[in-house]
């Protein structure tokens, strides 16, 4: 698979797949594109030129090790455009899943002219205290595998989910916003799909977000967080759709 040196400083890996608009794609924490949204790749590619970058740190991206600063969503999202500009992408769709839901809400925010439409999954925007038991319950990192910590090179599972609980609880100590205070700026289409069981990202939470949107709305779906994984149809059905009325 390809790399690409971007202006930000990461060398990205990415798939490339497919023809037509561009479409941006982002995976979650310990995700690939191709590991997190193969599926997805494999659906539109007939359709859509699928670009799906590895974030830093993640996979063979680099630098390494991953790591996590307080404002990471926003670099993540940074490396996003910066990597849109190697290619010389000026508009694109972007679908992001978990972490990368929350960065492609940052990238969308920040330069809103950039996009066609946004969707994530399992992504809201804004955090409260709420949910800072869920986050903390994330650490110790027994629950990451053999591979998780083979793919990523993570010398030490415990270290790497320690930053990320210490950034998120930085955010929610500190107002909860991810990308709530930009969420005015995107006038494109925006989507927001969420399992009803994701203990993770409350409705009300994504409710918040859209309602400083001119043009969003929440889809819920029967299951918990990985969405497109455990309703596919369903999910193939309102985000085909989506796109369709972006396009």
């Amino acid at each position: 698979m390809p790399f690409i040196e971007i202006a930000t400083g990461a060398r990205l890996h990415y798939e490339d797949v497919g023809q037509g608009e561009a479409l941006i794609i982002l995976h979650g924490l310990l995700g690939t594109a191709k590991l997190h949204l193969a599926n997805v790749m494999d659906w539109l590619n007939d359709r859509y030129h699928i670009y799906g970058p590895s974030l830093r740190g993640y996979g063979e991206s680099t630098p390494k090790p991953r790591d996590f600063p307080l404002d990471f969503y926003h670099r993540d999202a940074k490396d996003v455009l910066a990597f849109m500009d190697a290619f010389g992408i000026q508009s694109a769709h972007i679908l992001g899943y978990s972490d990368g839901g929350e960065t492609a809400l940052v990238a969308a925010g920040l330069q809103p002219e950039r996009f066609k439409s946004v969707a994530v999954i399992g992504a809201v925007g804004n955090f409260t205290p709420a949910i800072r038991p869920r986050v903390q319950s994330m650490f110790p990192a027994t629950w990451m595998t053999e591979a998780d910590k083979s793919l990523h090179d993570i010398p030490d599972a415990n270290a790497f989910i320690l930053q990320w609980v210490n950034a998120m609880k930085h955010t929610i100590d500190t107002g909860g916003d991810v990308s709530l205070s930009l969420a005015a700026n995107i006038t494109c289409p925006v989507l927001i799909m969420l399992g009803d069981k994701d203990t993770l990202n409350p409705a009300e939470y994504a409710l918040k977000f859209l309602e400083r949107t001119p043009n969003g709305r929440l889809e819920m779906f029967h299951c918990g967080h990985p969405v497109h994984d455990e309703q596919w149809g369903e999910f193939q059905r309102v985000y085909g759709d989506f796109l369709r009325s972006s396009g």
